[in-house]
């Protein structure tokens, strides 16, 4: 199939419009052919503008994180997703969680759901690293401190007053793994504190997190 020789390069990668119009310019009226293209299940549609290959294609598709990225930006994979991807937590994650600076949203998808939470600047530009996900494939995560911190500020029922609270919320509510907590980094902890949210939470957190 011509269409899909034409996309082949962009294996493992979001399917941009530019793509797609590029690959289709032999067609008078190219996004009739997409739509086309859907409904036969060569493409599958995340949200206007955004495609992958479809499933009767059987081509790479993006890995979920990548996607994550690219479905609303500025953001970066973070809280239980990122939890889970560092191993801080036990269970298995399927809902893609991100934060962003821009309003939270929900995207429901043919491949998932992906959820964004709003973070202010400049708390938001913290703890983010690029991390290879696949070849040719990588996407902005949260770093296992950053993750953790997120997750305390945007949960509107986590408000952290003594450390016995906090021990409770880590290790039993969250099930994370004691020994990986050890190897945290509380000074980047703490060096976030003066513009995060949830201030005391976080400073609870830290106090924490040197008790055990």
């Amino acid at each position: 199939m011509k269409f899909r020789e034409t996309i082949q390069p962009y294996a493992g990668q979001p399917l941009s419009r530019q793509v797609l119009l590029d690959a289709l310019r032999e067609y008078k009226r190219p996004w009739d052919k997409i739509h086309e293209l859907v409904q036969q299940g060569l493409l599958a549609r995340l949200k206007r503008g955004i495609y992958i290959p479809g499933p009767r294609l059987h081509m790479a598709t993006p890995e979920p994180f990548l996607l994550a990225n690219h479905l609303a930006g500025p953001s970066y994979v973070s809280l239980h997703a990122a939890l889970s991807w560092h191993g801080l937590i036990p269970e298995r994650v399927y809902e893609i969680s991100s934060v962003t600076t821009q309003k939270s949203k929900v995207y429901q998808t043919p491949v998932g759901k992906f959820t964004y939470t709003h973070l202010p600047l400049p708390y938001y530009a913290y703890g983010i690293r690029q991390v290879e996900l696949a070849k040719d494939q990588s996407a902005l995560v949260a770093s296992g401190e950053k993750a953790l911190c997120d997750l305390v500020v945007t949960t509107p029922g986590i408000l952290l007053r003594s450390v016995l609270q906090a021990k409770e919320l880590l290790l039993e509510d969250l099930r994370m793994d004691e020994n990986l907590l050890h190897k945290l980094d509380v000074s980047k902890i703490t060096s976030w504190i003066p513009e995060a949210p949830k201030m005391e939470s976080l400073a609870i957190l830290v106090k924490t997190l040197k008790s055990l």
